[in-house]
């Protein structure tokens, strides 16, 4: 009669003989704890069904529980899609009046204040002109196309802001923000920077208020033509422009810095020199209007 091989359940022992051992002599379980052992290596418990113990049994299970997870998560992502869409134009809000130092948005409801404060969304055309009037709170994630620029409008205490958006790179990652110009189009009112992976301590303080304060009254235009503004090492000058103090330790932040100032606000260049034409038209007509009551001439 052929010798025949029991498998202890617990540790995996096998046993040849007639029957089960009382005991496992590896780990103690008593024979109720052993299989025996088909001749195909499959154990069996004298009971017909489905083998457990086979690759078949495995992949199959795995798939199932593959397929439900993933459905699981899938019905759970589609349920909280709004309100995470819901909390992304949240943050967006925020950042946008962030570069307006008269919000205060501490404790506040940051989309009253948006609804309230930023009146316009303009889609403008490479030559400064409005090509769209788009609702801000409708309109909201109007996504620009080519040769489509976005600027926000805000009225801040009955004075007009202009918010142009920022995208540029610091040292590890992306880099964005937004800078709020007053209604010369020419001086910052304020800005608000983020990034994604800047280094803590170092790069990631262009988050900050003593940075971002520094830019406040300075002017993207000199003679007449965008200038943006120099971020500069302490001790050195930039020629023909205004400048801020870079970052102690972040320098190639702080250069991000400049260059997402640079290439984000030059193509704006013509809607920004559009108000030094209407200030000064209006100062050659009062001029001449000073003139011609006085009874002079002009030349």
């Amino acid at each position: 009669m052929a010798t025949k091989k029991y498998r202890c359940k617990v540790c995996g022992y096998i046993h040849e003989g007639d029957k089960a051992p009382e005991k496992c002599p590896v780990c103690q379980a008593p024979a109720s704890e052993f299989e025996l052992i088909e001749d195909n290596g499959n154990a069996t418990t004298g009971k017909k069904g489905i083998n457990k113990n086979s690759n078949a049994y495995i992949l199959v299970y795995t798939t199932i529980i593959v397929v439900i997870v993933a459905l699981l998560l899938s019905i759970t992502s589609g349920a909280l899609k709004a309100r995470q869409n819901a909390n992304v134009e949240l943050d967006k809000k925020k950042q946008i009046l962030s570069s307006l130092p008269a919000v205060v948005l501490e404790g506040a409801d940051a989309a009253q204040i948006y609804a309230e404060n930023i009146k316009h969304i303009y889609v403008l055309d490479l030559n400064g002109e409005i090509k769209k009037d788009l609702d801000p709170v409708k309109d909201f994630n109007y996504a620009a196309g080519e040769n489509e620029l976005l600027i926000y409008m805000a009225e801040i205490n009955q004075e007009t802001k202009w918010i142009i958006p920022m995208n540029g790179k610091g040292l590890w990652g992306a880099i964005w923000g937004y800078i709020a110009l007053d209604d010369d189009r020419n001086t910052v009112n304020g800005v608000f920077f983020s990034h994604a992976s800047e280094t803590p301590g170092l790069g990631a303080n262009i988050t900050t208020p003593a940075f971002r304060s520094q830019f406040e009254g300075k002017h993207l235009m000199q003679d007449g033509s965008f200038a943006s503004i120099a971020v500069m090492k302490a001790g050195q000058v930039a020629a023909g422009q205004d400048q801020v103090d870079a970052l102690s330790g972040g320098t190639i932040t702080s250069k991000g810095v400049e260059t997402m100032l640079r290439t984000s606000i030059a193509p704006y260049e013509p809607f920004l020199k559009k108000v030094e034409t209407i200030v000064n038209n209006n100062q050659t007509e009062t001029a001449e209007e000073t003139v011609a009551e006085e009874g002079g001439t002009t030349l």
